[in-house]
């Protein structure tokens, strides 16, 4: 077998090694011949401050690792080669640009005013995610995003703002699921001008997907314990202000993040914009 420790070994060298798109399918091998897989998805991760581009590979038996595309090498039919992730459909020539939503980019648009509908998030997390993958499209549209400070006192906020058929609410919940606190709340809010929508997950840092981190999963948090906290903890990172620099830092488009939020957001973008 050839011996590649030479070329990991001087970085000077790594400008001879060709570079190839990490696309959906590609099967590539470690340098190291530890593992082999097609790639199932690129993302981004936080490593001693620095972003890493990563690419998740899949074995033949499902096994999925992930692996920083640099400094690491890999093998394709035998020959080394450095990953890189592929181009956006607005990096090739006459495609038309798009947006972080995977919307049409509409380039040189004027000002709007604000419409008087809403769109209402648990916290100023929340707001950041939607802002990170729906900020082009929002702003377009005039819609503006506002953070609450949970939920528990979601029906007199819907009851103070009064809405109307021109003047709409939607909200985005997390943990919408049967029987949770956050359905019986829902529950509460009657009222044909009001959308509200969720997501499963119990925080919106869960609704980002873990091969965007580059971890395998999400840990499990044993109940009782703060969920923040717990990821904190499992993941080895030292505070909740931390780790959301690092999600959202991740974030760079809709595949970053579960089709459950992308179908929620998405729906209340039309209630509030039709």
């Amino acid at each position: 077998m050839p011996d590649y420790s030479d070329v990991l070994a001087q970085p000077a060298r790594r400008r001879h090694v060709p570079e190839v798109a990490a696309e959906t399918g590609l099967v590539v091998e470690t340098a190291d011949g530890d593992f082999c897989g097609a790639v199932v998805g690129v993302g981004r991760a936080v490593d001693a401050g620095e972003k890493r581009d990563t690419v998740t590979l899949e074995d033949r038996h499902g096994k999925r690792r992930v692996f920083a595309m640099l400094p690491a090498a890999f093998l394709l039919d035998g020959a080394i080669v450095t990953l890189v992730r592929p181009a956006t459909a607005a990096s090739k020539p006459g495609a038309r640009a798009k947006t972080a939503s995977g919307s049409y980019a509409v380039a040189g648009a004027p000002a709007r005013v604000a419409r008087a509908s809403r769109i209402w998030v648990e916290g100023v997390h929340d707001a950041a995610l939607v802002e990170r993958i729906w900020g082009d499209d929002l702003r377009v549209e005039g819609v503006v995003v506002e953070p609450l400070d949970g939920i528990d006192d979601l029906v007199a906020a819907v009851r103070d703002f009064a809405p109307t058929a021109e003047r709409r609410v939607g909200v985005l919940v997390d943990h919408l699921v049967p029987g949770s606190k956050e359905s019986r709340i829902a529950a509460l809010v009657r009222s044909p001008h009001v959308l509200i929508n969720g997501h499963p997950y119990v925080d919106i840092w869960q609704a980002v997907k873990p091969t965007a981190l580059g971890i395998e999963r999400w840990p499990d948090v044993p109940r009782g314990t703060n969920w923040k906290d717990g990821i904190c903890a499992a993941l080895g990172v030292s505070a909740p202000r931390e780790m959301w620099r690092r999600v959202l830092a991740s974030v760079n488009s809709y595949a970053d993040v579960e089709v459950p939020l992308l179908r929620s957001v998405e729906e209340l973008i039309d209630f509030v914009t039709d």
